[in-house]
């Protein structure tokens, strides 16, 4: 078993994972609300089983609109969301492949709604100032980000929150969970798009024994 099909073993009622998942949902759930009648093109970065996305879908009267694109390395995972998303959006397609490679999205942008949840803890702080920078390359007009990240300390999520307004992003909200050191935020871009760049890696993952996430 992977570290990361093992991670996810962590979900179960009252979890920490399942509390930081209600929350995710909730505000996919809202993003999908709002989005303008027609298609709704999303993305996911290192989506895992990209229960998500899919557990959020499901009944959502928008649900039948959504399209696009999950990618996860783990070759595990990537077939259990595979096997679901042919189940309850055949519209998106799952990609076995690193999800911090820019191209690895090319032909699914520009995005509505991207997901960026269980990376902000496992890589440097440079590198999510990287990514948040970038994420304008990844969006349509308007679209919403949701980003998770411990509030361990020390607590970078006030600084992450800046470095969205500072991209051109508005917080719709975030949300500490209490009695945990979960934190789930969601962004909506209100400057333009910027123009998509293929090359980029946005992240690297740190080695586990130095993943801000395991100090």
């Amino acid at each position: 078993m992977s570290e990361w099909v093992a991670w996810h073993e962590g979900y179960g009622p009252g979890t920490p994972l399942t509390l930081r998942l209600t929350v995710v949902q909730r505000f996919i759930r809202t993003a999908l609300d709002q989005c303008a009648p027609g298609p709704i093109d999303l993305i996911s970065l290192c989506a895992g089983d990209g229960r998500d996305i899919l557990g959020a879908l499901p009944g959502h009267p928008r649900g039948p609109d959504v399209r696009g694109r999950l990618v996860e390395l783990d070759p595990e995972l990537a077939q259990r969301a595979r096997d679901q998303a042919a189940e309850v959006a055949p519209a998106i397609d799952v990609v076995t492949g690193d999800a911090s490679l820019t191209a690895n999205f090319a032909g699914a942008l520009p995005a509505n709604l991207v997901l960026a949840c269980g990376i902000f803890g496992n890589v440097s702080d440079d590198d999510i100032h990287n990514t948040v920078s970038h994420l304008p390359s990844l969006c349509a007009p308007s679209a919403t980000v949701i980003w998770t990240r411990g509030t361990f300390a020390p607590d970078l999520t006030p600084t992450i929150r800046a470095w969205f307004t500072e991209s051109g992003f508005f917080e719709v909200g975030f949300v500490a969970i209490p009695k945990t050191t979960v934190g789930v935020g969601a962004n909506q871009l209100t400057s333009d798009p910027h123009a998509f760049d293929p090359d980029v890696q946005l992240f690297r993952f740190l080695p586990a024994q130095e993943r801000p996430s395991r100090r």
